[in-house]
């Protein structure tokens, strides 16, 4: 099929170079000209394993092509995908002004039927608005085209993109006809060839379901962390409680893990605006706000287990951060627990030695006007002279850190474990102090 989607990010780039995976020719637009040439030259301008060599392999055989031009990208396609981002106001809602544009955009245009599919996540109504936006654009030419809108929700979790796109455990899609949901139905043929995977609901419900499952997970986050703060308080292990209740089918042991808390384009902003949407239909989402001030409250954990180590004193005190990124195998910082450390840290006066094995040149930015910040490209670099090391990011290469090396490098001997990957009693034995999340 011809495929085209407008907006180059994270969903755009992931979905496009999957879609050309299995044969259908797609083109990516975006107005950002500087990702365009990017692209075209073979750069990928964002961190995914296995992004970079997709994208290679299917602009190399001619299913897949970059532009920023929308003539071209609309005359090109049946089937048009709008995958801008669509940031949080001030008050938490999605802003739709980049989804809506693109749909006048399409509609000023288009000279044939396509299928308008919103791969954004976007409030319930997004697609009556985007229909309206279209007509508009239609009635103002005077042409009288036909065209259908659909709701497609992306469910990719950053650092394994691919695998989640090529081989989904649903499809979720919300129609208005049965033409859309055969076309649909033969987009994602290739994928759903195992067992049945897509699910066609109407689509208010496909644009809830995006919203509601991020939520819900959101929810098993901040509510391990509230347990974990329960657990120190009476003196219990929060791994034991974890593998105690993830034994229960009924709960599982996925995102039941202690923390830090969430962070990422998604979560975030997703649990915002669901909330939001829900007071805009006079309903008080209590849940909600609940996830949301327990995440915030626990990106603090790691300064305040920091700052009662050392007095309230951490002027001049130099701490080492290992994982920048909000979760491994990404190099996104949106809405990162290392933040919030940081910019207390540099607040309180310290120095902080940071290491990331691919969020580096994405801190440099953000801190580029910060002087009491270094970053290192060895970690144990980073820990020379520390007086604490931090774990906030859980990349496997720290999994199985050179403790050895560590107590020579480090002035003091602290270590903080926001991640809960190391055992308490080995780190205590080496001769550590040792804070971790939730246990003794």
């Amino acid at each position: 099929m011809r495929v085209s989607i407008i907006g180059s990010g994270y969903v755009g780039l992931v979905s496009g170079a999957g879609l050309a995976q299995v044969g259908h020719h797609v083109i990516c637009m975006d107005i950002d000209e500087d990702r365009i040439a990017m692209l075209k030259q073979g750069e990928v301008p964002i961190y995914e394993p296995g992004l970079e060599e997709m994208i290679a392999e299917n602009s190399e055989q001619g299913r897949l092509d970059f532009t920023t031009d929308i003539k071209t990208t609309v005359d090109h396609a049946e089937v048009i995908f709008i995958a801008v981002g669509t940031p949080p106001e001030e008050d938490g809602s999605a802003d739709l002004g980049n989804v809506l544009a693109v749909a006048r955009d399409i509609g000023d245009n288009m000279d044939r039927h396509v299928l308008v599919i919103i791969k954004s996540t976007v409030p319930v109504g997004t697609c009556a608005r985007v229909r309206a936006a279209l007509q508009d654009a239609l009635d103002e030419r005077g042409e009288d085209l036909t065209f259908a809108v659909a709701s497609n929700p992306e469910f990719l979790a950053e650092g394994v993109a691919i695998a989640d796109f090529m081989k989904p455990d649903r499809i979720v899609a919300g129609v208005e006809d049965e033409v859309s949901e055969a076309t649909i139905r033969e987009l994602y043929a290739p994928f759903n060839r195992n067992h049945e995977k897509l699910m066609i609901m109407d689509i208010p419900s496909s644009e809830l379901t995006k919203y509601a499952a991020n939520a819900m997970l959101a929810t098993k986050i901040s509510f391990m962390n509230e347990i974990s703060n329960v657990a120190e308080k009476v003196g219990a292990d929060i791994e034991h409680v974890r593998l105690g209740i993830g034994s229960d089918p009924r709960i599982g042991y996925s995102f039941i893990y202690a923390g830090v808390g969430y962070g990422g384009s998604c979560f975030p902003k997703d649990v915002r605006a669901l909330g939001h949407t829900a007071n805009e239909y006079g309903y008080k989402a209590d849940i909600l706000e609940a996830v949301e001030a327990v995440n915030n409250r626990q990106k603090r954990k790691l300064f305040e287990k920091l700052d009662a180590h050392f007095g309230g004193d951490l002027e001049n005190r130099s701490i080492t951060v290992w994982g920048l990124s909000f979760k491994p195998n990404t190099d996104d910082m949106r809405d990162a627990p290392s933040r919030v450390l940081i910019d207390e840290l540099l607040e309180a006066g310290a120095s902080v030695n940071a290491h990331d094995p691919k969020a580096m040149d994405e801190a440099e930015h953000l801190y580029s006007s910060e002087q009491n910040i270094s970053f290192f490209e060895d970690p144990y670099d980073a820990a020379e002279g520390a007086d604490a090391l931090v774990l906030v990011t859980e990349w496997r290469q720290y999994w199985a850190p050179d403790f050895e090396r560590l107590m020579s490098e480090m002035a003091d001997k602290v270590i903080v474990d926001g991640r809960n990957i190391w055992s308490p009693e080995v780190v205590r034995k080496r001769g550590f102090t040792y804070y971790s999340i939730g246990r003794p």
